[in-house]
């Protein structure tokens, strides 16, 4: 996965750290409406822009930055569907390796350009090369003007994630002049509802300015707008409390003092957290290579117990990697590893390892509060943990390295999109998937995508999901969910596969 599941690794995990008080700044919001019917939003995101390029730009928290200044192709809502965005409709041709779309003709680049179909080619084609928003377009051949309001994706073959990943934030189009300087890194030009203001302070507060005549303005009713990235918890919620924001990225701890403030809570699954098994294939030679070693540590640990401490209840008990109550998740393989200390003793004396196994760690301070149970846990095992301590940056590179980590990892709506960054295809947190060495499990991928998308697919996808959850493909925890609160006037729908939502996912309520 791409940078946005890192992001989910540090939030997740500072839910669970020692908070420290301090003091935020910025404009009161006052939850009163500004004038011509506007509403002041002010947010508190917690981590700063990635990068302005949406070529090169994170999904996890910088879908409320992005989609203040760009227009996407297509969107996305709250289940991860694609919705219409500078796309009105589109076509999917009977043998999946054409896709049509027909583009909206009243849209207009913050620089005075049109977006027709030859600036929406260049767009596309600038993400197609960026360094991340290219996971999107890793099967088109092509991507052609037809008309002046239509254009076409040609695909090397069928791809059953191209529009998912689309909408959740591969498809921001930029202005062809702003691309070809090679200024968008630090001055977004795009066609969306605000423009980034002068009078923004980079990694402190981001003040945009409202587009006149958007030709999706009612969607977008914030006015003023201003998001604010501060990754201290107790420092978001004090500014909360003072009216300085008015919708804030959270933890338990606010959404405990939401009723008390006349607040709203929304909640959204966001990642997986328990042990990342790197060495499923033995190559490391360590015995993770045994399925029997994989499923001793699986009924080893009490997930209701982490779920309870850690956690904090919230959130779900799992074993799974798809998420709770999206297509894939099969509910009964939730019960497939109740903790059983005796079980998991046998299982590694008939793998060999009745006297346990020493194995190194990596350790970084978002994942010390899942370190003591891993330890006691293991060492009910025989099995004796050396931590190697590093900091957060160099975690992300190094966890792979070992045979096994602690990690927290980001999730999708999207079932295919599961199985092609969990499962099938190396990613930096899982260079080596090991399916050779997973009975069946190679053979049920392909399966997947050779069924005919739809009932089919998804009948393969849970089979797939029961064979990797028996044979301990990782020890999942559970599922955990991103947590948001804001004054009573908006709503906010929570996305599975963002940290937090785009502005289309925030709404004024009341």
């Amino acid at each position: 996965m791409k940078k946005n599941t890192l992001t989910g690794i540090a939030v997740v995990a500072a839910a669970a750290l020692a908070l420290t008080s301090c003091s935020a700044g910025g404009a009161e919001t006052g939850g009163e409406d500004a004038p011509g019917g506007a509403v002041p939003l002010s947010i508190g995101n917690f981590l700063d822009v990635t990068n302005w390029d949406p070529a090169n730009a994170d999904l996890g928290f910088d879908g409320p930055y992005l989609s203040a200044v760009y227009d996407a192709l297509i969107t996305t809502d709250e289940a991860g569907e694609p919705q219409p965005g500078i796309a009105t409709e589109w076509q999917v041709s009977d043998d999946f390796r054409t896709v049509t779309f027909d583009i909206r003709t009243d849209a207009e680049f913050s620089d005075g350009t049109p977006v027709d179909a030859d600036a929406v080619v260049a767009g596309l084609q600038h993400l197609k090369d960026g360094t991340t928003a290219s996971e999107a377009y890793l099967n088109v051949e092509q991507i052609a003007k037809v008309d002046d309001d239509t254009i076409e994706f040609s695909l090397s073959k069928r791809d059953d994630t191209m529009l998912y990943f689309l909408g959740l934030g591969r498809s921001y189009l930029a202005a062809p002049s702003a691309i070809d300087a090679g200024t968008l890194s630090e001055a977004p030009v795009g066609s969306g509802p605000y423009t980034l203001s002068d009078s923004s302070v980079p990694g402190s507060e981001y003040a945009f300015d409202k587009v006149e005549g958007h030709w999706d303005a009612g969607a977008f009713p914030f006015d003023p707008l201003k998001i604010t990235p501060l990754s201290d918890p107790t420092a978001m919620l004090n500014a909360m409390e003072a009216e300085q924001l008015n919708l804030i990225y959270t933890d338990k701890t606010g959404a405990d003092l939401a009723e008390q403030n006349d607040w709203k809570v929304a909640r959204g699954l966001a990642t997986w957290a328990g042990l990342n098994f790197s060495d499923r294939s033995g190559d490391m030679g360590s015995p993770l290579g045994d399925v029997r070693v994989r499923q001793a540590l699986n009924f080893a640990f009490d997930r209701q117990g982490i779920h309870d401490s850690i956690a904090q209840g919230e959130g779900f008990v799992s074993t799974q990697l798809f998420p709770t109550g999206t297509p894939g998740n099969v509910e009964s393989l939730d019960a497939e590893f109740p903790v059983d200390l005796d079980r998991a003793k046998s299982l590694l004396a008939e793998a060999g390892y009745a006297d346990g196994f020493d194995v190194a760690m990596p350790m970084a301070a978002p994942f010390q509060p899942y370190q003591a149970i891993v330890e006691q846990t293991l060492a009910e095992l025989g099995i004796t943990v050396t931590w190697e301590e590093t900091d957060f940056m160099s975690y992300m590179g190094k966890a792979p390295t070992y045979p096994m980590y602690i990690a927290v990892i980001a999730m999708d709506a999207n079932p295919v999109a599961t199985v092609e960054r969990q499962i099938s295809k190396p990613q930096w947190y899982n260079p080596n998937p090991g399916l050779a060495n997973l009975d069946g499990v190679q053979e049920q991928v392909d399966a997947v995508f050779a069924a005919e998308p739809g009932d089919a697919q998804l009948a393969e996808i849970e089979q797939l999901n029961a064979l990797v959850t028996e044979q301990g493909y990782n020890a999942v925890f559970g599922q955990n969910e991103n947590i948001f609160v804001s004054t009573s006037e908006f709503d906010v729908k929570p996305v599975i596969g963002l940290m937090f939502p785009t502005l289309r996912q925030i709404s004024v309520g009341g």
